[in-house]
């Protein structure tokens, strides 16, 4: 393969460049690489530098409502945010590139649904605003959604400037968190100074992603690190500390470092996929201790030999973190059951089919 142009390396592209790309760059040989920037219901916006993006058409069955069955391509297996691509003529994607990861949850509604957040990140910046916004709980549900992606996950407590901001509970109240080599930082999101902690994620290649609430933080962070003011923001409600979403959509901005950053909407609800594995989800102390109890089916309510209950008796074990376990616990196997289901009726459509395209074959003969 020639070089890689620089302005492909200044929107996250690696030196090397992964096997599996070059079956399709072989099959799309007038085909470019550009990488999905923008992501809005009417399509998607993609760019091959630094410099704008441009609107671009895709596969007609990316277009088609996730329930529609004839062509339908899953949620998931769509382009996201970070995806590269091959687009031909400048204007239409012709391919997606398989990605090294993602960052995704359950979608809301009724029937079991996939939505990627970010593809193809090096790091998720967890943000949290020392306010009203503060929830060591939800900070570990991000954190559950985020260790299936590869990516090393950050938490940044964001307003340290404000009066009221309590920095030394908040780190203590995510003391478990530290100790499972997760790194929690603390920042004025309006300095510079104190948001270049971030810099070890940042680095000329890096893609890192911001997630959290509206009004944590993150649009004010990333104008930050831009050195500009490109970012909408706006004020949170004093009540409950609660913004409006300011960023619409997601979105792709080269850093001056080097680096690329993915803003995105706050979301106000996180569903497991059901592909979520606890100890791996920052729980892995609990999951432990719960292979200590005497009792292999403890339910580490009034069991005796329960090693999680005498942990929480003896302060080892926050109660409030154990209760969101079991919240968690029960959401991923009822997530993981919807997931099977709608595998077993994948796989029920093919069988049909194939049945079906044998008794045609056998009626008429194969064409």
């Amino acid at each position: 393969m020639s070089p890689v142009p620089a302005e492909l390396q200044a929107i996250g592209w690696r030196a090397a460049v992964d096997p599996r790309w070059q079956a399709a760059m072989d099959a799309h040989p007038a085909a470019v690489p550009a990488r999905v920037v923008e992501q809005h219901r009417s399509g998607y916006v993609v760019a091959t530098g630094p410099g704008d993006g441009v609107a671009v058409e895709s596969l007609p069955e990316w277009q088609r409502p996730a329930g529609y069955r004839k062509g339908a391509v899953a949620p998931e297996e769509r382009p996201a945010v970070g995806d590269w691509v091959l687009v031909e003529g400048g204007r239409r994607i012709v391919a997606l590139l398989p990605r090294r990861g993602a960052i995704k949850r359950g979608a809301a509604g009724e029937h079991y649904r996939q939505q990627l957040i970010a593809a193809n990140v090096d790091a998720v910046f967890v943000v949290c605003g020392l306010d009203g916004d503060f929830n060591p709980r939800r900070i570990e549900r991000y954190l559950l959604l985020v260790q299936g992606s590869g990516a090393q996950p950050v938490v940044v407590l964001t307003k340290a400037d404000r009066p009221d901001a309590d920095a030394d509970a908040a780190r203590a109240a995510l003391a478990d968190m530290a100790a499972q080599e997760v790194p929690v930082l603390v920042v004025n999101a309006k300095d510079a100074a104190a948001v270049a902690a971030l810099a070890p994620w940042l680095r000329p290649g890096d893609t890192a992603v911001l997630v959290g609430s509206s009004g944590a933080g993150k649009s004010t962070l990333t104008n930050t690190l831009l050195g500009s003011e490109r970012m909408k923001t706006a004020a949170v409600r004093e009540h409950d500390a609660r913004g409006r979403h300011t960023t619409t959509h997601r979105a792709l901005i080269p850093l001056p470092s080097g680096a690329c950053l993915i803003d995105t909407p706050g979301m106000r609800e996180l569903k497991p996929t059901g592909e979520e594995e606890l100890a791996d989800g920052g729980f892995a102390d609990i999951e432990a201790l719960a292979a200590q109890c005497r009792f292999r089916d403890c339910a580490h309510g009034r069991e005796p030999g329960c090693a999680v209950r005498a942990a929480i008796g003896r302060g080892d074990l926050d109660e409030g973190r154990f209760l969101n376990y079991l919240k968690l616990r029960d959401e991923v196997a009822a997530a993981s059951d919807r997931l099977a289901s709608r595998l077993a009726d994948k796989q029920g459509v093919k069988v049909l089919t194939r049945a079906l395209h044998k008794r045609l074959d056998d009626k008429y003969g194969k064409h």
